[in-house]
């Protein structure tokens, strides 16, 4: 108990706040930059569909400014959890199903699984702490298996190892919803019926 007293009075540390601010932030402007050769050639009306995981980690940015003001800003708390948990798994999940297809991993690809694995444990870390009503949820879960239809009734998904794309894009559209399913329901149950373990920022 002495152990987990102490972690969480030091998630909501304000120098750890800011430092996972800047992390975040920078970590969303590399993400963009990273989906630049895709959306440019994605549709206008898709584009808010393409960037997947800088956006969530654009959520959770807004997240740490209003837990740095001891505030909750519990829409973007729902959209940044979800997002997070899933587009973090997501890419980890895709980048080693390359590696076993025969691709060759690089720099680049430890640093991705390092940084997306990263943003799913930031989600649960701070579970305890946002407030999200049920209705939160449902616009996210709302907009969440939308954005998995536009990927995959359209193709607007993110790139994949060309290993995978020539192969499996029915089967990773199944782990993709699959794993909305699990995100939603993580945080219905970690968050929003876990209101008994609800923790103060202050």
């Amino acid at each position: 108990m002495w152990i987990k007293h102490h972690l969480f009075s030091f998630l909501v540390r304000k120098d750890i706040l800011w430092a996972l601010l800047v992390i975040n932030f920078l970590g969303t402007i590399y993400g963009y930059i990273w989906y630049a050769d895709q959306l440019a050639q994605t549709p206008a009306h898709f584009l808010i569909f393409v960037p997947d995981s800088p956006t969530a980690s654009l959520f959770f940015v807004f997240v740490l400014i209003a837990f740095l003001q001891r505030k909750n800003w519990s829409l973007f708390e729902a959209f940044a959890a979800v997002t997070l948990i899933k587009y973090g798994i997501w890419a980890v999940a895709m980048i080693l199903a390359g590696a076993a297809a025969g691709d060759t991993l690089n720099w680049q690809h430890y640093m991705l699984i390092f940084s997306h694995g990263g943003m799913a444990i930031q989600a649960y870390l701070y579970m305890s702490y946002y407030r999200i009503r049920l209705w939160h949820l449902l616009v996210v879960s709302s907009w969440t298996l939308l954005n998995d239809y536009i990927d995959y009734a359209h193709l607007m998904h993110p790139w994949v190892s060309r290993r995978l794309n020539d192969y499996v894009i029915p089967e990773i559209a199944m782990f993709t919803v699959g794993l909305s399913l699990f995100s939603i329901l993580s945080v219905y149950f970690l968050s929003v019926r876990g209101k008994a373990a609800k923790r103060s920022l202050e």
